[in-house]
């Protein structure tokens, strides 16, 4: 049973991610109210000041750049009453978190956070969405609040200290961002048919960072105080890597067709089609686990939208139709008609199972 969302939710900050984060509330029943100086949200939405997004709020979200946070909590402060939980989302941790502390007290009632997915990944239901939440020993109610707001929203939660956070994702999320700005940057088109499958990881680096948080560049570089000693580190790899290609290979690289120190790590003993194999089975699995995930997303949203029109769950006609069209693809691609059949008759029951739980 996931826990309850607040009955109102105020948003400071109504970029892409508090627009769509937003929109996904009102779906699931909050009444919203946000508010950005420089952006008017919807009518449904919009508050005419900040007061009165805040007023009776049960929860307050905070969805500014990273740079303005100081500048919205100077703002909030005077306005925040007992028992309204501020949630801090900016993807960076160490300087909000000492921003809130200065300005809201170490016994505030707030809570630091990172939600680890972007517009694009709520607008397709992807899953699992997980969000980071940084623990408060003097406080640990507001954290234990932070969790449930981002569980009643679907999020595996991570416990994460400011610093190891930053440095966590000053390896990861800013150093992949960085050379997907050079893939961009050089214009190289990494979705050609000739690419090798090992590509498709670094392409869909590429879409991402693109597609969902590109504007996040300059913040996850900027503000976070070990992303300039990650990059560091890895320009210096890659540099002296080039200098060790561009240099006259070693007698024992000829007759060994590669120097131990140009070679990639791989697992001993696995001959290397059959890990590779492996490696893509893998990856391809993940991937029909996310999808399934968004199409259980979806069939929930298809049954609030049956419910709102009085119509039933179960649909006989519509899933008949649905397994004729997919014994007629699937024949169309050389597989088996009838296991297809089966799979897609499973993915109906798990569909149905899942809009029960939820329902419960």
């Amino acid at each position: 049973m996931l826990p309850a969302l607040p009955s109102s939710v105020a948003i400071v900050g109504y970029g892409r991610f508090g627009r769509a984060l937003g929109e996904r509330l009102l779906e699931l029943g909050c009444s919203v109210r946000a508010w950005d100086p420089a952006v008017r949200p919807p009518p449904e939405m919009a508050a005419p000041d900040l007061a009165g997004a805040v007023r009776g709020a049960g929860a307050v979200l905070l969805c500014v750049p990273v740079p303005r946070t100081a500048e919205a909590l100077r703002a909030l402060q005077p306005l925040l009453q007992p028992g309204q939980l501020l949630i801090e989302a900016g993807s960076v941790k160490t300087g909000p978190v000492a921003d809130l502390e200065r300005l809201l007290g170490p016994r505030g009632e707030w809570a630091a956070t990172h939600p680890l997915f972007g517009p694009v990944s709520l607008a397709l239901g992807e899953r699992p969405l997980r969000a980071v939440v940084c623990p408060r020993p003097a406080r640990p109610e507001a954290a234990a609040a932070a969790e449930d707001f981002w569980r009643a929203l679907g999020c595996e939660i991570l416990r994460m200290e400011p610093e190891e956070h930053d440095r966590t994702m000053a390896a990861t999320h800013a150093l992949a961002f960085f050379v997907a700005k050079g893939f961009l940057d050089c214009g190289i088109d990494l979705e050609v048919p000739c690419a090798p499958p090992s590509v498709g990881g670094i392409a869909r680096t590429v879409r991402s960072a693109r597609a969902d948080a590109g504007q996040l560049f300059a913040t996850l570089h900027r503000e976070n105080p070990y992303a300039s000693e990650a990059r560091a580190r890895l320009l210096e790899a890659l540099i002296v890597t080039d200098a060790m290609l561009c240099a006259p290979p070693e007698p024992d690289e000829i007759a060994h067709s590669e120097g131990a120190a140009l070679r990639l790590a791989d697992a001993a003993g696995t001959p290397p089609q059959l890990k590779e194999a492996r490696e893509l089975i893998d990856e391809l699995d993940g991937e029909l686990l996310q999808l399934l995930a968004r199409r259980a997303e979806l069939a929930l949203r298809a049954g609030r939208a049956k419910a709102g029109a009085g119509r039933g769950v179960r649909d006989p006609r519509r899933e008949e139709e649905l397994l004729a069209a997919r014994r007629a693809r699937a024949e169309a691609l050389g597989l088996d008609a009838a296991a297809m059949e089966e799979v897609f008759r499973a993915i109906l029951n798990f569909s149905r199972r899942h809009q029960a739980g939820h329902a419960s």
